[in-house]
C-alpha cells in the first residue's frame, strides 16, 4: 500500500528551458567544427589551416549561438508578455467573461459545468492572471527560459562540444586527421545523446543512435564537399 504522504514523482520539466539550449549548442559546437576539420582535411590543406578553421569555427559558432539563443529566447519572452498584458487588461475589464472562458476549458477537459464553474472561480480568487496564463495561454514558470540562461548555456556547451574534435584533430597524426576525428566525434555524439536523454529521464538508446546517425550524415557529406573542392582547385 502506497503511502500517499511520502510518494513523490520525479519530473524533469523544468529543466527544459536550459537543457534544449545546452544539448542544441553541444551537439552544434561537436557536428560543425568536426565536419569543418574533416572538410578542410579532405581538401588536402595543411595541418595549420586545419587547426586555424577549427579555431576559427569554434569561436564564430560559440558566440553566433550564444546570441542567436539570446534573441529567439527574448523574442519569445516579449511574445509571453504582450500575451500575459492582454489577458491582465482583459480580466480587469471583463472579469465575468475570463471566468467564463476558464470554465469552459475545464469542461473540454472533462469536469462538468458546475464543477467547471467552482473551480474556476476559486483558481481566479486566488491568482487570475496565474490560472489564466497556465491553462488558457499554456504558460507556467517551469517552461520559461531566461534569455542570458539559456545564451551562456548555449554558447559554453557549443564551446564545450567544439574542444572535443579539435583536440583530436591536434593529436592525431596529419595522415589520420579524417579518422580521428570522424571517430571520436561520433562517440562524442552518441554520448551526448544518451546524456541528454537521461538529464530530462528519457530512454537513452534511441536519442544516442539519432543524434550520431546524423552527425556522421553531416560529416560525410561535408568530407564529400571538401574532397570535390580541393580537386576543383
Amino acid at each position: 500500500m502506497t503511502n500517499a504522504g511520502t510518494h513523490q514523482e520525479v519530473h524533469y520539466v523544468n529543466r527544459a528551458g536550459w537543457l534544449r539550449a545546452a544539448v542544441l549548442g553541444a551537439n552544434d559546437g561537436l557536428i560543425s567544427t568536426a565536419s569543418l576539420i574533416v572538410g578542410v582535411a579532405a581538401s588536402a590543406s595543411g595541418r595549420s589551416e586545419i587547426l586555424t578553421a577549427a579555431f576559427a569555427g569554434w569561436a564564430a559558432g560559440a558566440l553566433s549561438m550564444a546570441a542567436g539563443e539570446y534573441v529567439s529566447v527574448s523574442s519569445q519572452a516579449d511574445l509571453e508578455s504582450a500575451d500575459l498584458e492582454r489577458e491582465r487588461r482583459a480580466l480587469a475589464t471583463e472579469p465575468q467573461a475570463e471566468a467564463e472562458e476558464l470554465a469552459e476549458i475545464y469542461v473540454k477537459r472533462g469536469l462538468k459545468p458546475d464543477l467547471a464553474r467552482e473551480v474556476a472561480q476559486q483558481l481566479m480568487t486566488r491568482d487570475a492572471l496565474g490560472a489564466h496564463a497556465r491553462d488558457e495561454l499554456g504558460l507556467s514558470d517551469e517552461m520559461i527560459a531566461s534569455p542570458l540562461v539559456a545564451a551562456a548555456a548555449s554558447g559554453a556547451s557549443f564551446s564545450l562540444g567544439a574542444v572535443l574534435p579539435t583536440i583530436a584533430a591536434v593529436v592525431a597524426p596529419p595522415s589520420g586527421t579524417i579518422a580521428a576525428v570522424f571517430v571520436s566525434t561520433l562517440l562524442f555524439l552518441i554520448g551526448l545523446g544518451a546524456l541528454g536523454a537521461r538529464l530530462g529521464g528519457a530512454g537513452i538508446v534511441r536519442p544516442a543512435l539519432r543524434v550520431g546517425f546524423w552527425g556522421a550524415v553531416a560529416m560525410g557529406v561535408t568530407a564529400g564537399i571538401g574532397a570535390l573542392v580541393g580537386k576543383a582547385v
